[in-house]
């Protein structure tokens, strides 16, 4: 079996080598992490008193979900009417339900990571490294006439029946009648 010198290591060379790397490291380093956690917490405070953090974790990661949740949807809804670019929102929406999701997780680690992306300079922090990597798309054409655009104003084309396009009676022909009209 060949052994790996400092060369081999230096010749992969690239970063997406090292993040193959890295991931398996982080899967498997993770949940010994949380394990370690509920170890050390549970000898400190009691094992009653872990679960009792953890399920506290869970509910509050939901209630703050919901809390910050629709706020967040508010913002979006108002940029959008303004005509403005909603994707910080956007942004700090989706950090807010990985947040959510962490602190409903069963862990130390995570709740502790959760709760760092429920404060919004860390979101904000979170969206200056990520924004150049994501695009949003702010025009939006609608689903049809019913769709208020920026303003209030409609967009989409507007079809207009008369009496004669449209009929409530069934077709004699038409396979979709009522066995009952027969």
């Amino acid at each position: 079996m060949r052994q790996f010198q400092m060369a081999d290591i230096k010749s992969m060379g690239s970063t997406t080598s090292v993040s193959r790397l890295l991931v398996p490291l982080v899967l498997l380093g993770w949940p010994i992490a949380e394990i370690a956690g509920f170890v050390i917490v549970g000898q400190r405070i009691g094992v009653l008193a872990t679960i009792a953090l953890v399920v506290a974790g869970g509910l509050i990661g939901g209630l703050l979900l919901r809390w910050q949740g629709l706020g967040i949807l508010a913002r979006v809804r108002t940029e959008m009417d303004a005509g403005r670019d909603p994707s910080r929102d956007l942004a700090h929406g989706a950090m807010v339900i990985v947040a959510a999701v962490l602190l409903m997780l069963p862990g130390f680690l995570t709740d502790i990571i959760g709760l760092l992306l429920f404060i919004p300079p860390v979101r904000d922090l979170g969206w200056r490294l990520l924004r150049g990597r994501f695009r949003v798309a702010t025009s939006f054409q609608g689903f049809g006439a019913g769709f208020r655009g920026p303003g209030g104003n409609r967009r989409g084309p507007t079809i207009d029946l008369d009496a004669s396009d449209y009929s409530a009676a069934p077709k004699a022909d038409s396979p979709w009648r009522r066995l009952d009209d027969q």
